[in-house]
């Protein structure tokens, strides 16, 4: 039953906005594929499987989305892509991979700076266990409205 309520919670709309974290969902759905598949297959294919399982559950998925660069004023096409941005509040970089390098975590920050999200994922899907392969990370972290400390709460 508890499990049961997690999901009710985070799954539909409280106010205006879903539930702040949907990293649980998109990991979860990761998790699901990689028991699947298994590692080795390119990260292409577990872009593909990923986006299809996030928008069965009712997601809205970009693949391939372009990250535009500004510079002095004037919109740049470089040829940046988001493997998936996911609801527009979370960026998912699919990696197939021995390991994960500090340039993969370096692109993923510069994607969520240049696509003004805040939460992205970095997901190895090249590891025996995939929990191995997950790194979540933040851009301009700002404590959610009503959990900071006063001084005196301390």
């Amino acid at each position: 039953m508890r499990e049961e309520f997690r999901e009710d919670r985070e799954a539909k709309p409280q106010g205006r906005i879903f539930s702040l974290d949907l990293t649980p969902q998109i990991i979860g759905a990761a998790i699901k594929i990689h028991r699947r598949l298994g590692p080795g297959l390119l990260e292409s294919a577990y872009e593909a499987c990923l986006a299809y399982e996030l928008e069965k559950v009712g997601f809205r998925v970009e693949r391939q989305k372009a990250v535009p660069l500004v510079y002095e004023g004037v919109k740049l096409d470089c040829g940046f892509r988001a493997d998936l941005v996911v609801e527009r509040r979370v960026v998912v970089e699919a990696k197939c991979k021995e390991a994960i390098h500090p340039v993969d975590e370096a692109q993923l920050l510069s994607h969520l700076w240049l696509l003004n999200i805040q939460v992205g994922l970095l997901i190895n899907f090249h590891v025996l266990l995939l929990r191995d392969g997950i790194r979540r990370m933040v851009n301009n972290y700002r404590e959610p409205a009503g959990e900071t400390l006063n001084r005196e709460d301390r």
